[in-house]
């Protein structure tokens, strides 16, 4: 079946290279070069090209661990100087003719996926999956179905010019752009474009319930905010794994949830593995939920890093596995974390004959929880903040890139100012000056 066609202007990830751009307001901007390299360049601003179209000067944006699998070319059809960065907040500069609810001087989140707000999904607010906003043919053909157009994430997702720059094309301006109050700061209002919803659609979409245990494999941002939102929402317990270049996580985390349980993968006694070690914590039957919040592309043995590097897998297995076989028997199984196509040696045996729940949580859908998740900040009953750590300036990005890709010991999660941001908000991290 024919998908159905995008009803915006796709494919302008650069809007200087694509004709789009505005001669006259030149902008810095965050490109994609090739696999592991990143360049900041001075390129043209963008304009409004399609009638629902906002132009948006950014105020905050930040690196996700997505940006990582761009970096190492994990998702495919990147080209060069594509701007990247799909989570930024910032101040409408000028709003298209058919935009009918965002007013210039407005300040603004962005969902990282393009929404239009009408069609079948968009309806359902399951916005990740937006029908006309992505017209990539290979996407539709690898999944059978498309998601939505994505800002900064290749042309596998519509081709859409990212917001690690100081300006940004917003599509669908009405229904993808949330207006953030005065009482709530870009420094927590940014993370309602991904991480925090993310986090909560871990959460809630695996079936968290009161008095479970929950076993969360990755201790980065949206691992971090899981177990946070995990416990929010009634885990009795929470056990994190993690280890390696990422071990400190496991004690910064802590240091944040003061309950948690911990696993250094890296460090496992003889003999013992994830598995029967969280066996032995959960008497011997495993934790009721398992969440995946690292990807698919991070390989733990050579027989699969072997196989990634040949392309005769897309991504591995083995975190999936392991969940699979550790969580209790017809125990929950979300994964969060990115995966882009095949893997080999899933063992769909253990999840038939036992009973499990393997989820795809998808792209979080941001429209559905991202009011709810603002009332909360609101409220201080969540607070985006226990994960930041640092601040830097947008002309650092390239260095910033390089620490955040090797997980440089307590960066956590981000924030980057560019020249038309506010002064830092009282509680938030200091400018670091590399």
């Amino acid at each position: 079946m024919t998908p159905i066609p995008a009803s915006i202007t796709t494919n302008v990830s650069n809007y200087e290279e694509t004709g789009y751009g505005d001669p006259q307001r030149k902008m810095k901007a965050l490109t994609w070069q090739a696999p592991n390299k990143v360049k900041l360049l001075e390129t043209a601003g963008p304009t409004i090209i399609d009638r629902g179209d906002v132009l948006v000067k950014i105020t905050g944006t930040t690196i996700c661990g997505s940006d990582l699998h761009l970096l190492h070319s994990a998702i495919p059809e990147l080209h060069k100087n594509d701007i990247l960065g799909h989570e930024f907040c910032g101040v409408i500069e000028k709003v298209g003719p058919g935009v009918t609810k965002r007013k210039v001087g407005e300040r603004v989140v962005a969902a990282f996926q393009i929404t239009c707000g009408e069609c079948f999904y968009c309806q359902k607010k399951l916005s990740s999956l937006c029908e006309r906003s992505n017209g990539s043919i290979s996407e539709h053909a690898l999944y059978g179905r498309r998601t939505a157009g994505m800002f900064g994430y290749s042309h596998f997702t519509g081709g859409f010019a990212g917001g690690q720059a100081e300006l940004v094309r917003v599509p669908y301006g009405d229904s993808t752009l949330l207006p953030l109050p005065d009482d709530v700061p870009d420094e927590m209002g940014l993370y309602l474009s991904d991480v925090l919803c993310t986090s909560w659609n871990a959460v809630v979409d695996t079936g968290v319930e009161n008095g479970d245990t929950v076993a969360v494999w990755g201790g980065g941002p949206v691992g971090q905010m899981a177990i946070e939102f995990a416990v929010y929402n009634g885990a009795k317990r929470v056990i994190l794994i993690d280890g390696g270049e990422g071990r400190w996580r496991l004690d910064f985390v802590k240091s944040k949830v003061p309950h948690l349980e911990t696993i250094d993968y890296t460090r496992l006694p003889n003999g013992e593995t994830v598995v029967s070690t969280l066996k032995k914590m959960c008497d011997g039957r495993g934790p009721d939920v398992a969440i995946e919040c690292a990807a698919g592309e991070y390989s733990k043995t050579l027989g699969h890093s072997v196989q990634r590097a040949l392309g005769l897998e897309n991504d591995t297995p083995e975190l999936i596995n392991e969940m699979i076989e550790s969580v209790r028997g017809f125990g929950r199984c979300g994964v969060t974390g990115v995966y882009a196509g095949y893997c080999n040696g899933f063992n769909i045996g253990s999840l038939m004959e036992t009973g499990i729940r393997l989820i795809g949580n998808g792209q979080a859908p941001v429209v559905k929880y991202w009011e709810h998740l603002l009332t909360l900040i609101q409220e201080k009953k969540i607070n985006p903040l226990s994960m930041v750590t640092h601040r830097f300036k947008l002309d650092d990005m390239e260095k910033v890139y390089e620490l955040f890709n090797r997980r440089a010991d307590g960066m956590q999660k981000i924030f980057v100012e560019t020249k038309y941001s506010a002064p830092p908000a009282p509680g938030t991290p200091a400018l670091t000056v590399l």
